[in-house]
């Protein structure tokens, strides 16, 4: 009983005593991005866009990220194979790449356990060449492990500025069934979700101490008051939000 969710506090203590230095980068980055009004995106293909999602357009999130959504490789796309199909075709990222405006100094997060496939490696690229950084989040056991699908050869931990490691298993299945060779329960997603937030906790607060003005933060539009707070903080940094209302 509660193997999973003892692996799961097992790893964010991993991610506690070895990724210090990468989560106070990235923190340090974001912050700086806020600071400056350069802007920040977030991608993930598949089952790695939930964190995409996590990250977007909600009540204490930031709102100056903004999801990059693949209509293709997105899990409401029939039939569900056709994404991994897309995710593997190399060119779909760069396509990805040009339809948003990415300028010198632009923050980039691209989540991809494996790292290896096309999308993720092609988007790596476009947004290098036009000056982004990139953090990378991934499994370095598990990337280093396969070799990269695109023609660079290269996987997303040899491209980003920033690694940040979600230090699962190989094949991201954790618990391992009695009398089976089977694995269940994969912890990417929660993993990921609980550095990226951590990193927007501790971005949000170096913010506060810099500027002595409010962090860019979404109130709950259910609390008394929020929607206009809301409206106040979507006028103030509406150069770096780049959805609609």
């Amino acid at each position: 009983m509660y193997e999973y969710i003892d692996d799961i506090q097992k790893i964010l203590n991993i991610v506690k005593d070895k990724d210090k230095k990468e989560i106070q980068q990235a923190v340090d980055l974001i912050e700086k991005a806020n600071e400056n009004k350069n802007s920040i995106y977030i991608f993930g293909a598949s089952h790695a866009g939930i964190l995409a999602q996590e990250m977007y357009y909600r009540a204490g999130g930031m709102i100056t990220i903004n999801a990059i959504f693949g209509r293709e490789v997105m899990l409401d796309r029939q039939p569900i194979t056709f994404t991994s199909d897309m995710e593997r075709l190399e060119g779909y990222g760069t396509q990805l790449g040009k339809t948003i405006s990415f300028k010198p100094n632009d923050i980039l997060i691209l989540h991809s356990v494996s790292g290896r496939n096309p999308v993720i490696i092609d988007l790596a690229l476009y947004a290098k060449k036009h000056g982004v950084k990139i953090i990378g989040l991934t499994n370095l056991e598990y990337s280093k492990s396969v070799t990269s699908r695109h023609s660079s050869g290269k996987r997303l931990f040899e491209l980003s500025d920033i690694v940040l490691d979600n230090h699962g298993t190989i094949g991201d299945a954790d618990v391992q069934l009695k009398g089976s060779p089977q694995k269940v329960g994969p912890t990417s997603t929660v993993i990921g979700a609980a550095i990226l937030n951590e990193i927007i906790t501790e971005a949000s607060q170096k913010f506060i101490d810099k500027t002595h003005k409010d962090a860019p933060v979404f109130y709950s539009a259910n609390l008394d008051g929020g929607d206009q707070k809301n409206k106040e903080l979507v006028s103030e940094y509406k150069n770096m939000i780049h959805y609609k209302f």
